[in-house]
């Protein structure tokens, strides 16, 4: 989820920044992003708009991890009506509990960032769909929380994730632990962005994929099926609005966005 407007948060899943001007970094220049990639990026659908690079590939459109060989394998976009809800092409097949696990302590989460988790997935679990989500103990999970660096904790960065393949879920989400500590999120915002994220490993597009700028703001952008799909999903409504806070809108300004009526039906018709 890309970052807002640092006046809507003082701190974001999917333009402004979410942190001061202070705290904004000069990239050193092996952190630039080549031209080549760029326009792969580009061609795939994908804003090339703040990439960065992020472990092994790259951070684009603030929370989605593609590497070199996704760049590479993935299909050219094509874009689509604009339409409310959108998944991928690729789902979690069949009924199932995903185990979801986050560290603890010192170089995990604090007890806040894990009451936000806990929060995202009984909001999932209400809704009585074919899968469940379960927190353990044991990092062998089906989705691993792990906390990004400091660096990148101060370059903004809210969290990644990507989509689901061969029927499972995406198995890796990697999250600030500072959503509490530093951009003093309530519960129900940290619970926001982890569920965001957690809504990508399951096959959810962002809400506003075909104009970024209804969450984020600044001029309009089409994420394209960037070779994954955006599929419509049927019985949610044409368009979307920041006001309807769809929990996979783009950006968030840090706020509490439980799933609304077309979410609900969203995730009703997948799973």
């Amino acid at each position: 989820m890309k970052k807002l407007n640092s006046l809507l948060v003082a701190v974001a899943l999917a333009g402004g920044a979410l942190i001061s001007c202070e705290n904004q970094e000069v990239k050193p220049q092996d952190d630039v992003v080549s031209m080549e990639v760029l326009s792969q990026i580009n061609a795939l659908g994908f804003s090339t708009e703040g990439v960065i690079h992020f472990d092994n590939g790259y951070l684009v459109e603030n929370d989605i991890y593609l590497t070199d060989s996704d760049l590479s394998t993935m299909k050219k976009a094509t874009h689509i009506p604009e339409l409310e809800q959108y998944s991928t092409n690729n789902l979690v097949c069949g009924t199932r509990t995903i185990t979801v696990y986050a560290p603890t302590g010192s170089k995990g989460y604090s007890a806040g960032m894990i009451a936000g988790l806990d929060l995202a997935i009984s909001r999932y679990n209400a809704m009585n769909l074919s899968l469940t989500f379960q927190r353990v103990t044991s990092s062998s999970a089906d989705i691993v929380f792990t906390r990004l660096t400091k660096r990148q904790e101060r370059q903004g960065i809210l969290g990644s994730a990507g989509f689901p393949s061969n029927c499972n879920p995406y198995g890796q989400i990697k999250m600030s632990g500072i959503l509490e500590s530093s951009y003093g999120l309530s519960t129900g915002g940290i619970a926001t962005i982890m569920g965001h994220e957690m809504g990508h490993c399951i096959g959810f597009r962002h809400t506003d994929y075909f104009d970024r700028s209804i969450s984020c703001g600044g001029s309009a952008s089409n994420e394209g099926t960037a070779g994954v799909g955006a599929n419509h999903i049927p019985g949610t409504p044409t368009g979307a609005t920041a006001s309807a806070k769809s929990w996979m809108l783009a950006c968030t300004d840090g706020g509490d966005r439980p799933f609304n009526n077309d979410d609900q039906t969203a995730l009703n018709y997948l799973y």
